[in-house]
This record gives structure tokens, C-alpha cells and sequence, in this order.
């Protein structure tokens, strides 16, 4: 976070209290109810998680509700089976709602393309993929890679596998082939499921294509299913006869009832792969009881979810926020939810109102970089359309700004609406840090308190609480990740490398206030937070060292107006070479390669020298001092100080 971004949350005094028709009907009513009932919890942790885990579907029931025995591996609902596709799904039917709306889904090119899938719909659809997969011969612990765009089948095919114990990874439709890859490799998938192309702001994006330059030589993918996302061809794509199968033709005389895998409840469920401080992406290992159990319990207290809502979370399935709070929790809650293919600004600047109030959306969550997107857009776009079927906001991804903040709920919520401002991570499984909707008084910028069962603090390297420093987890909770696909010493000195090795350790920074409230002050390391996409500045720099003309590279993260951060690159190059705009293309079309789009840097600096320790060290701090204009920090450890005034006369230049 910016140094101007902290200032502000430090003087934000405002405070507003959740309104008394809201409370009334909510879960939990006040904030005196919340913190006796979140004591409770924290005194009887499992009392509680065997209680939520008991309103839930199990085929066998746990012998002990946590095991710390192998700590920092653990393991929630001992020897308890289930499968989290019957709680979805089944269990609905079962209670007499099968024909309520389970997704309502557009995509970008319009009202042509609406689908809406009841429970009974969506049982149909999962039980014939899931029988398709099993005739290919696809079983329980094998791997299935999904690179799909945002229509139904993403979500029936991540059901499927789930249904059946495949470990799905999702993967970000806006990944290049590299990346696809890097992670197909890493968990040795055998299918990989996609689409022939996908839409995004009226252009076709061809998926396949894709998908096909990243298998070439993944020798564990004997399998490619493709989607047909439209009517009519108008996405070409090669098929390679004995390995890729149309989607329509292997479900077309599929049974519409698979028998679900009875998973215990340490089975992994999926890997989901996040940018860390090295150049390898990391495979977060989550599995099935744990998992469901927190997706569960999270969307209900959190968005005080009810089975009429209809709730949309704009965020990708390809992210964890879409696992838990599109796909895994809302379903788990019997709601309605809304899928969306495209781009809030397509074909204008409305499209997300147009879709709240076509559908009378009632739960609305979203990313403080997409309300700042929207603030500089016009409070036009939002005035033209009827949004009074709102009764909750909230965001996800980032620290939002209390300017967005207010923004939000003034025009967003008509000042009617809770903003529930949540923290969590991929690693997490499910929301850790927020309001709750009917108890907790908000402060624009703050997450506030912790959820039941979570036990926060902030500590300082010591491990002494205190105002500000490092945010940490005292106690383990059910949606914790299991650890790193293939790599238990990374997840021991990543996330448990503090304190001893007692508390989780997240990576953010934290103050907490008078009130006890917590407020995230961004990664404290390397790991830059991009629109709410965590993109590791490592990964970044050896790409561009990899260029044949680069000699050192350095990306820090800057503060960002709409995307809260961007990166900013400062490269040197050989002697001789000199800087050009063919230069910065070619490094760019890198970061494309190799990551994606929105990895591409905000701006390349080129420079003769980056300041350095004695000990050869970069000093990335004075990159962000020189990114953000503010004085320069201590430089008397520099090798050579004046690399630091030729720095700030360049960045002025461009």
C-alpha cells in the first residue's frame, strides 16, 4: 500500500453502524452477539466446526474433528467421507428445491447467449460429464486441468471432477501458454478441459490455439476436451484426432446420475496455483471436508446468504475467489447465483448495472479495482439503472481505499446497503477478516474483525503484539491449505517461517486500531498485488534477463490509481544497446508469452545502473521511493549514491 494510502486509513475516523432492518433479520444481530459468539469459538474451536460441519452430507462421520499431530500439516474431520458435489447439489434436490435457479449466466455478447440452470439442470449436467470422464477412463487422484472462459460449462466441469475425485486446477483463461504449462507439468494432469474460444470486450480470444501450443510437450496430457462456446464456427481450431473430443459429443448419451466419489475428508479436492517470491508459481493443495466445511460457513455469515438471494460475484472461477464464492459456497447455500462472461466496460460502461438490474441482483461482490474503474467512468452509468434490489455489498482482492469506499456506498448502496470488505487468500480457502453484515459498525478502508474460529493479531519479528507490523493467525482453522503440491519444504518456510513456526503467516502487513479493528497494508513481500491479481516480481525478472539484451532487472510494485498497484520495471541493458520502443515491445510480448497481459508492467525504465548494496544487493525500497515520488530513504549503504539521482532525473523523463 502507498505511503498516501496509509495516511489516509490512519486518519479515517468515520464509522457506520449496520441499519436496524438489516439486523433484525440478520444471523447474527449485533456486535455484542458477534464477540460473544466469536469467543466461544475461539475458546471451542472444533465444538463449533463440528457443528457447522454437522448441517453438511457426510457418507461417514469424522473419528476427531482436528489433527495438529503433524503440524504445520493438519487434517480436519478425521477419517470423515463425504462429497462436496451431494452438498452442492443432491442435497438440495433431496429437500424439494430442484427446480429453484441455481445459475443464471450471460455472456458478453448479450441477451442471445442467457442461460439459466436449475438444481436439477445442473445435477443433469455435472452426472454426464462426470460418466463421460469415467469413460475415458479418467479416476479419483488423477489430474484435470480447466482453461475455459466464464459460461456454465466451467462450472459443471469443475463439478465433475469434484464429483468424481479428480483434482481440478482451474487455470485464468488470460494465461499464456507458458503458464498453462508451467502448471500442467508441475501436477502432472491428464486431461485438460477447454474451449474453442472465448469472448472478451468483442474479441475473440482463441483458446484452443492456446492450449495447444502449451501441451506440445506434456507428455502426461493423453486427453484435450473442447467446449463449443458459440453458434455457428466463429472460433476455428485444429483437432488432433485420438487425443481432443468435442464436450456436446462425449455427454450426448451420458446417464444423467453418476455415483459420487465417497472422499475422505483429507482427499484433495484442487490445486489452485499463486505467484509467490520466486519465479515458480505454487500449487495450494486444498482438500475436501475442510474446504467445504469453511466455503460453507464463510458465505453465509459473511454475505448473510438466504436461499432467494440472487448473488453475483464478478471475480473469474480461474481465482480462488471464484472457487469459494461463485462455484464451491454459494451452492453449498442453495443460492442463485449469476455468471458473467465479459468485461465490465462492454459494450459500455454500464454493463455490470444493466445486469443487476435485470436479474435484481441482491448480493453484489466485487474488487476495489473495478469500483475505481467505475468511480472514473461517471456516476452516470450507475444513475441510469434501477439497483434498489441491492441489500449487500462487498469487495475482495485488495485493501479498498475509503474514497472507493464511500463511492460505493453511497451510489452502489444507495446508502442502504452493508459493505462487508473482506481479507483472505488463495492459501486461505475462504474469507478470514470481515464484517459481518448485521453486527459490525464499518470504517471505510477496514476489514475490521476477525471471523468465528479465526484468531488475528499483529506482531513484530519478536512476536510481541502490537499497533502495526506483520499480520498473523494464531490458530488453525478447516479451510487452511494442506501445503504446496510436491514441495513440503517451500510451504514450511513460506507460511510458517515466524513465531516459531505457531502462527500462519500470510505475507501482509496490518495495523490494528483503538477498536481492535484490523487494516491490511499490502505484502510485505515481493509479491505484487495487480488489480487483486498476485503476480510474483521474481517471475517477472527473469523473463526480462532472459531477453538476450538485458543484463539486470528490477520490478517493484507502485501505487495505482484505479489498480491499487502496478509494476514498474528498471532494466539495464548490454553495453551498446540502446533503449527504443522495439526494446520495450519485445520485453513486453515476453511477459505476455510467459504470464499474460495483465502482468505487463506499467512502465520500463531504463537505466545505466540500479543502486546496490556494497554486498551487490538492489535496494528495491528506493525503486519504490523513486515510483511514488517520495524522499529517498537512507542511501549511505549504496555502492554508489548518484545511481540513485540519475534514477529519479530518468523516471522524470518518461
Amino acid at each position: 500500500m502507498s505511503e498516501s494510502n496509509f495516511e489516509s486509513i490512519s486518519t479515517e475516523k468515520r464509522i457506520f453502524n449496520p441499519s436496524s432492518a438489516f439486523s433484525d433479520s440478520a444471523r447474527v444481530p449485533s456486535l455484542e452477539d458477534y464477540k460473544t459468539k466469536h469467543a466461544e469459538t475461539i475458546s471451542d474451536p472444533e465444538s463449533y466446526w463440528a457443528s457447522v460441519a454437522g448441517e453438511l452430507e457426510w457418507f461417514e462421520p469424522w473419528t476427531k474433528i482436528r489433527d495438529e499431530s503433524g503440524k504445520p500439516f493438519l487434517k480436519w474431520f478425521v477419517d470423515g467421507k463425504t462429497n462436496i458435489t451431494v452438498n452442492c447439489i443432491d442435497r438440495h434436490i433431496a429437500a424439494g428445491q430442484g427446480n429453484k435457479a441455481a445459475i443464471i449466466w450471460e455472456g458478453e455478447p448479450g441477451e442471445s447467449d442467457a442461460r439459466v440452470l436449475t438444481y436439477w439442470d445442473l445435477y443433469r449436467e455435472v452426472n454426464r460429464c462426470a460418466n463421460a470422464l469415467k469413460k475415458l477412463g479418467l479416476k479419483k487422484g488423477d489430474r484435470a486441468a480447466i482453461y475455459l472462459p466464464m459460461i456454465p460449462e466451467l462450472a459443471i466441469t469443475t463439478l465433475a471432477c469434484a464429483r468424481l475425485g479428480i483434482i481440478h486446477t482451474v487455470i485464468f483463461a488470460g494465461f499464456s501458454s507458458n503458464s498453462i504449462r508451467d502448471r500442467i507439468d508441475d501436477c502432472g494432469a491428464k486431461l485438460v478441459i477447454t474451449a474453442d474460444g472465448g469472448w472478451r470486450r468483442g474479441q475473440i480470444l482463441n483458446l484452443k490455439s492456446i492450449v495447444d501450443e502449451a501441451i506440445i510437450d506434456c507428455d502426461s496430457v493423453t486427453d484435450v476436451i473442447i467446449v463449443k462456446r458459440g453458434h455457428g464456427d466463429p472460433f476455428p481450431c485444429k483437432v488432433k484426432e485420438g487425443r481432443d473430443k468435442w464436450y456436446h459429443r462425449i455427454i450426448q448419451d451420458q446417464p444423467i446420475h453418476c455415483e459420487p466419489e465417497k472422499m475422505d475428508s483429507e482427499d484433495v479436492l484442487f490445486l489452485l496455483y499463486t505467484s509467490g517470491t520466486t519465479g515458480k508459481p505454487k500449487g495450494i493443495i486444498h482438500t475436501t471436508g475442510g474446504y467445504m466445511t469453511y466455503a460453507y460457513d464463510t458465505t453465509r455469515n459473511v454475505f448473510d446468504i438466504r436461499p432467494e438471494d440472487v448473488y453475483w460475484c464478478s471475480a473469474d472461477i480461474g481465482w480462488i475467489t471464484g472457487h469459494s464464492y461463485i462455484l464451491y459456497g454459494p451452492l453449498l447455500n442453495q443460492a442463485t447465483v449469476v455468471m458473467y462472461e465479459g468485461a465490465p466496460n462492454w459494450p459500455d460502461s454500464g454493463r455490470f448495472w444493466e445486469l443487476i438490474e435485470k436479474y435484481r441482483v441482491t448480493i453484489f461482490y466485487t474488487a476495489p479495482t473495478a469500483i475505481r474503474a467505475f468511480m472514473k467512468w461517471g456516476d452516470e452509468w450507475p444513475k441510469q439503472r434501477d439497483l434498489s434490489s441491492l441489500r449487500l455489498l462487498g469487495t475482495v482482492g485488495e485493501p479498498i481505499n475509503p474514497e472507493a469506499w464511500i463511492w460505493y456506498h453511497e451510489l452502489i448502496g444507495n446508502e442502504n446497503c452493508p459493505i462487508v470488505d473482506t481479507w483472505w487468500q488463495t492459501e486461505t480457502g475462504g474469507i478470514m477478516i470481515s464484517p459481518l453484515p448485521g453486527a459490525t459498525p464499518t470504517k471505510p478502508g477496514s476489514a475490521t474483525l476477525p471471523l468465528f474460529g479465526i484468531e488475528a493479531d499483529v506482531l513484530n519479528e519478536e512476536g510481541n503484539s502490537v499497533e502495526a507490523g506483520l499480520l498473523a493467525i494464531k490458530n488453525t482453522w478447516p479451510g487452511i491449505m494442506r501445503g504446496i503440491w510436491g514441495d513440503e519444504q517451500r510451504y514450511r518456510d513460506t507460511y510458517w517461517c515466524k513465531w516459531d513456526g505457531q502462527y500462519y503467516f500470510p505475507g501482509d502487513g496490518a495495523r490494528k486500531d483503538e477498536d481492535g479493528y484490523l487494516w491490511i497494508l499490502g505484502r510485505v513481500d515481493d509479491v505484487v498485488n495487480v488489480s487483486g491479481h498476485r503476480i510474483g516480481t521474481a517471475e517477472l525478472e527473469s523473463i526480462f534477463v532472459g531477453h538476450s539484451n538485458v543484463v539486470e532487472a528490477a520490478v517493484i510494485g507502485s501505487a495505482h490509481e484505479i489498480k491499487g498497484q502496478c509494476l514498474v520495471a528498471f532494466i539495464t541493458l548490454k553495453a551498446g544497446v540502446d533503449a527504443s520502443p522495439e526494446i520495450i515491445d519485445q520485453l513486453n510480448q515476453l511477459v505476455i508469452q510467459d504470464i499474460g497481459k495483465f502482468a505487463v508492467p506499467e512502465r520500463i525504465i531504463f537505466a545505466a545502473d540500479l543502486p546496490k548494496t556494497r554486498s551487490g544487493k538492489i535496494m528495491r525500497r528506493l525503486l519504490r521511493d523513486i515510483a511514488e515520488g517520495r524522499t529517498m530513504g537512507n542511501v549511505t549503504t549504496l555502492a554508489d549514491p548518484s545511481v540513485v539521482e540519475a534514477l529519479k532525473r530518468r523516471y522524470a523523463e518518461n
